[in-house]
């Protein structure tokens, strides 16, 4: 299966280190400018991409959860990766790429969902109305229309007008179809704190203090008897972390990049 890709680089094509950076759900590399330009990351080299099917691009005909994992490990293989940074969805993917063993490096995870009951009610009410013949189609053409707009207020004002922008040309027939995929993974595996824990690589699963997503007591128990895992959360920070603190997660990319043998 080949795509093509939507990248940005930043930092030197010979450093030492290299670290492939995913967005979240319907979001471009614009999203991760911020914490590429952060001084503690000068001497790594960091490689943003715009998920297929995001951003005008073009989707793989197999949206599932494995299909993107595969994909995003084979691109890791090739920018020459050894560290992976996810937000969002993009952090479901990179656990996934550790969790089926194309990825073996350490991960820095974003706001990732481990349950379905921790995913914003927002997107379960989108996938239920996707669902339903001939209206899901409308529903998540009007959703995609409005979502720059209902996140601009959760922007830092200096960004929000490029941030905004990197949301528009989502397909709405692909994201139906991926949320719909997504939710399937969620259930089929019920909670994905041990399929983290079995993965057996360095994570860290950093989270705003605000976040909207959520995490169950047992969760955050079970993250936290994980030998290979690292909790934390980030003050003054929501879901948009990476764009609300880039200074602090560009701090956790660097422990993760110390990690490294």
């Amino acid at each position: 299966m080949s795509v093509s890709w939507d990248i940005r680089r930043a930092g030197s094509a010979d450093a030492r280190h290299r670290a492939l950076l995913i967005p979240g759900g319907m979001c471009s590399h614009e999203f991760y400018a911020d914490l590429m330009a952060e001084p503690a990351l000068a001497g790594l080299g960091t490689v943003a991409v715009t998920p297929p099917g995001f951003g005008g691009t073009e989707a793989p005909d197999d949206v599932g959860m494995d299909s993107y994992a595969r994909l995003l490990a084979e691109l890791a293989r090739e920018e020459r990766c050894d560290v992976v940074v996810g937000h969002s969805l993009g952090a479901n993917w990179a656990l996934e790429m550790a969790a089926a063993g194309y990825f073996t490096g350490p991960l820095v995870l974003l706001s990732p969902t481990f349950s379905r009951g921790d995913e914003s009610k927002v997107l379960a009410m989108m996938d239920a109305a996707g669902r339903v013949p001939l209206l899901g189609r409308l529903v998540w053409t009007g959703m995609l229309k409005l979502l720059p707009r209902a996140m601009r207020g959760s922007l830092p004002a200096h960004r929000a007008d490029a941030l905004t922008a990197a949301m528009t040309g989502n397909d709405p027939g692909v994201c139906r179809r991926m949320v719909r995929r997504y939710y399937a993974y969620l259930d089929h595996h019920g909670t994905l704190v041990d399929r983290l824990c079995r993965a057996g690589v360095p994570a860290w699963v950093v989270r705003g203090e605000h976040d909207e997503i959520g995490l169950t007591e047992d969760e955050r128990r079970g993250l936290e008897a994980c030998p290979h895992v690292t909790l934390r959360t980030v003050p003054d920070a929501g879901h948009l972390l990476l764009v609300e603190q880039p200074a602090r997660v560009a701090a956790t990319v660097m422990e993760a990049v110390a990690a490294l043998p």
